[in-house]
């Protein structure tokens, strides 16, 4: 800081006439008051009802998404067990046991004395001898549950419901009258 006084250089002076000074009035009365003008009331009322309809019409197509999403779901849930049943018949028609039972329809019969030949000398190896037929010979060394039962030929044994149908004796059986102190049961394979 410094010793010095501060010094202000004064403001200069305007000059011209010299106004009176003013004199304050009270605002004039209004006699009548203003309604509000129809027009704002007409917008408020307007923009409520565009609201109300917005809000109707989103409810709508919501709704509509829920119905489409429930019938996906549904869909979706047919097809994953169709899905598995295929998967099931796959895995049945994969098999060995099934596999050798139908080659033993076609005529094939397996070879109990097999014979080997060695590719580095040309020798045979075993003594080379007709294979014989017989259901003992093809007979499975592990029983397989899901084709106990089946024809060699793959057809299905009366009675049998057909992939993907009603069996043929389904009708009769659901017209026959219940064995008595049991529940009737329907026909499935």
């Amino acid at each position: 800081m410094s010793a010095l006084p501060a010094q202000s250089i004064p403001a200069p002076r305007r000059v011209g006439p010299e106004r009176a000074p003013r004199r304050l009035r009270p605002a004039p009365e209004r006699a009548v008051r203003q309604k509000p003008r129809l027009a704002y009331a007409v917008i408020a009322l307007g923009g409520v009802a565009i609201i109300i309809v917005a809000q109707l019409l989103l409810s709508i197509a919501v709704t509509q998404g829920a119905y489409e999403i429930d019938g996906l779901q549904t869909q979706q849930g047919t097809l994953t067990r169709e899905e598995q049943k295929l998967a099931e018949e796959l895995d049945r028609v994969e098999s060995p046991q099934f596999l050798a039972t139908k080659a033993e329809g076609l005529g094939m019969v397996p070879n109990a004395n097999p014979v080997y030949l060695r590719l580095s000398d040309g020798a045979v190896l075993g003594q080379p001898t007709a294979a014989t037929g017989g259901a003992s010979a093809s007979a499975p060394l592990v029983p397989n549950a899901l084709i106990d039962g089946v024809p060699p030929s793959g057809e299905q044994a009366s009675g049998q419901t057909p992939t993907g149908g009603i069996p043929d004796q389904a009708a009769d059986a659901a017209t026959q009258a219940p064995v008595e102190g049991a529940l009737p049961t329907p026909a499935t394979h």
